[in-house]
């Protein structure tokens, strides 16, 4: 056997007895699991400070339906306001029914041929039957207008309004009437005739009526007890008739 040989089974033999004695290290070393050391304190993230408010909150708000006023209600209707001493409103509301009873009744073109107008009544101290007023003044209006402010420079008078159709020959139809109203007085009461009644000395005594009784009744006893209780006057909180 050439040296070559024995060298070389040498070295086999020296490589496979290694590895008879490194597999276990290796095997051993494989299979051992690390295990990360335990850490002397355990870390938690603090919460951010601030106030806390519920994901409801941030909902948005829901939509509201608009609301609205209708501009018409479906009825005939004329109402008048006395708005200062020298000034009138009125406002109304004719349907189609009030409209097809004029033209039933005056001819199909009679809407278009006729205008609209406000009358003025001054009826002030009557009981008005449409006839009857001390005077009128009318007022020429535009159509599709439901509302007119009214001078009548007049304080202290009752007025009532008709709309009505006009025809070109002066013919008045009245559609629709209103309420009486009175303007305000623009001056002083020239009324003279009050008489106040001096109730000074009637408190002085008002230990001796009962609990509850109201002011006006309070004021008659005790007038009456003291016989200070003009003739002619009138209790408080009453009308005369």
């Amino acid at each position: 056997m050439s040296i070559s040989v024995l060298l070389f089974f040498s070295a086999l033999i020296l490589v496979i007895a290694a590895g008879i004695f490194l597999w276990p290290a290796r095997r051993n070393r494989e299979a051992k699991i690390e295990i990360p050391p335990r850490p002397l304190f355990i870390e938690e993230p603090a919460e951010e400070l601030g106030i806390h408010i519920p994901a409801a909150a941030n909902r948005p708000a829901p939509v509201q339906p608009d609301i609205y006023l209708p501009h018409n209600y479906g009825m005939d209707r004329m109402v008048l306001l006395a708005r200062d001493p020298h000034w009138l409103f009125a406002y109304w509301e004719i349907t189609a029914t009030k409209q097809e009873e004029f033209t039933g009744a005056y001819g199909p073109e009679a809407w278009h041929a006729s205008h609209p107008v406000l009358r003025i009544y001054d009826v002030t101290g009557i009981e008005f039957n449409g006839k009857n007023a001390h005077k009128h003044i009318d007022y020429h209006v535009e159509e599709h207008i439901d509302n007119w402010h009214i001078e009548v420079g007049e304080p202290d008078r009752s007025f009532c309004v008709d709309l009505g159709r006009m025809f070109p020959d002066g013919r008045f139809i009245t559609l629709l009437r209103s309420n009486i109203v009175t303007t305000p007085r623009a001056s002083l009461s020239d009324r003279l005739d009050e008489e106040w009644m001096w109730i000074e000395g009637l408190y002085q005594s008002i230990g001796r009526v009962k609990y509850g009784t109201s002011s006006p009744l309070i004021i008659e006893e005790l007038a009456l007890r003291k016989g200070a209780l003009p003739l002619g006057i009138s209790s408080p909180g009453s009308w005369n008739v």
